[in-house]
């Protein structure tokens, strides 16, 4: 039997319901197939809620037939990281540790999205509690790149990733520590939001640190995101982190293009952790189509790495310590060698670290906003090149070279990954936007500019080995 065609983006998915030429049985029964024939070599989801989907599709479909749309999202298939809370459906967060765990209540985001008839089929593999590596052994193997198997799928947001890449479903919902919503959309070649710190809840998704972890969408393009956060967005009281700010228009100014514009440029970022050539030829080629759009570019100058690495690692360490101390003391042989590594770290951050941390983040941030008097946005590399062989991941406990993603967790700032063209190995390249606190829809519309003049987000994994 064949392999079936990979599902559309959100908004392809949402016109096509629209104007019939699809339903959400349709839909999720094409996802359904294509998870079959394809989940054997990925790995990407850990648990599979087929019947949920098929009456929820069923649903959606007697709901839109009878004029009762709720929206863009009405019966779109999606999934979640498997650390965000389904009433009735486990939570793992890919960790032995978690096993039995079944959560009563929806995460705030999972209930803004079934509120928005989205479809939920299933929950997605991450690197274990969201801090592990992809070669780790645990109880569900880890999920795989499509372009490349043998190839990292980019951060713990990794099953989320593949899933969308692949076609299995329009949209996924990630977390972001360090990176990892960044990351996994770097790799798999599509589009993947870190927004600002406090704009869309984390209540009832598994933490790693308090203080630095982001929620955000996985998608196929900048209009994807942009639908998604139309219903992502917004204050959550039961989110000590979330900002008490409108949630703002994400589609309103998508399609107005860039001129006029101002977007920096962080070449000295980029030369400080020695991209490669073919991800420096990106971010120029991007530089020079920005121009063309009628963007005026400047370059920009961000504030100190080291200063910035120190404060984030020491602050993620002693959270994450303290979040997950009482189970490591109790049940350590439950964790994976490199999650239970990295974690215990944080056993060695002494109050006046974590402290003088948080001063030092206090002070890199208004510096970081500072960079804002002269941009609208910036541009700057996600990370050194194409995926690295599994083989060459660095899974030690402390790793010789830091996200470049990172600093943005650290300040708080919305960041965005969206293709940038293909190595000479055939794997994705990414640029990374940076933009003002809750500033979002500018990444997103500089992200839509781009697409209207490429191609690099309508490209998909070739499947050779499906």
């Amino acid at each position: 039997m064949s392999t079936p065609a990979p599902l559309p983006g959100l908004a392809e998915s949402s016109r096509m319901i629209a104007e019939g030429s699809t339903t959400p049985t349709a839909l999720v029964e094409q996802a359904l197939g294509r998870i079959a024939a394809l989940e054997p070599r990925l790995n990407a989801f850990i648990t599979l809620t087929a019947d949920r989907a098929l009456a929820a599709a069923k649903a959606a479909g007697a709901e839109i037939a009878a004029g009762r749309r709720r929206g863009p999202l009405h019966g779109v298939p999606y999934a979640l990281k498997d650390i965000y809370d389904v009433a009735g459906v486990p939570t793992t967060a890919h960790s032995r540790v978690l096993l039995g765990n079944t959560p009563t209540q929806d995460a705030e985001t999972t209930a803004r999205l079934e509120a928005a008839g989205m479809v939920l089929m299933g929950k997605l593999s991450t690197h274990e509690f969201a801090r592990g590596g992809p070669t780790d052994r645990l109880y569900w193997p880890s999920a795989k790149n499509p372009w490349k198997l043998d190839h990292f799928a980019g951060g713990s947001s990794s099953g989320s990733g593949v899933a969308v890449a692949s076609g299995m479903v329009a949209m996924a919902m990630g977390t972001d520590t360090g990176g990892s919503i960044r990351a996994p959309a770097v790799y798999c070649g599509i589009t993947g939001l870190k927004p600002t710190y406090g704009r869309v809840s984390r209540r009832g998704i598994v933490p790693l640190s308090f203080g630095l972890d982001h929620a955000g969408p996985l998608t196929r393009s900048a209009e994807d995101c942009a639908m998604s956060m139309q219903v992502l967005a917004g204050h959550d009281p039961g989110d000590p982190g979330s900002a008490p700010v409108p949630p703002g228009d994400y589609l309103a100014g998508l399609k107005d293009g860039i001129r006029g514009m101002t977007i920096g440029y962080a070449k000295a970022f980029n030369a400080g952790f020695a991209i490669s050539a073919e991800a420096h030829a990106a971010q120029e080629e991007a530089v020079e189509v920005l121009r063309g759009l009628g963007a005026r570019v400047v370059e920009v100058t961000l504030p100190s790495m080291r200063h910035m690495e120190a404060a984030t690692w020491t602050i993620l360490q002693a959270e994450s310590f303290a979040i997950h101390q009482e189970h490591l003391r109790k049940t350590p042989e439950l964790y994976g060698r490199v999650t239970r590594e990295r974690i215990a770290l944080g056993a060695f951050v002494t109050g006046p670290h974590y402290v003088q941390a948080q001063r030092l983040r206090s002070l890199l941030t208004e510096q970081m906003s500072a960079v804002f008097q002269h941009c609208d946005a910036f541009l700057c590399a996600p990370v050194g090149g194409t995926a690295p062989a599994l083989t060459d991941v660095d899974e030690g406990p402390w790793r010789k070279q830091q996200p470049l993603t990172a600093p943005f967790n650290l300040t708080g700032h919305p960041a965005l990954c969206v293709p940038g063209g293909f190595g000479a190995n055939g794997l994705p390249l990414s640029l990374q936007f940076v933009g003002p606190a809750f500033a979002e829809a500018v990444l997103l519309r500089i992200a839509h500019a781009l697409e209207t003049v490429t191609d690099h987000h309508t490209r998909r994994p070739p499947e050779a080995w499906a």
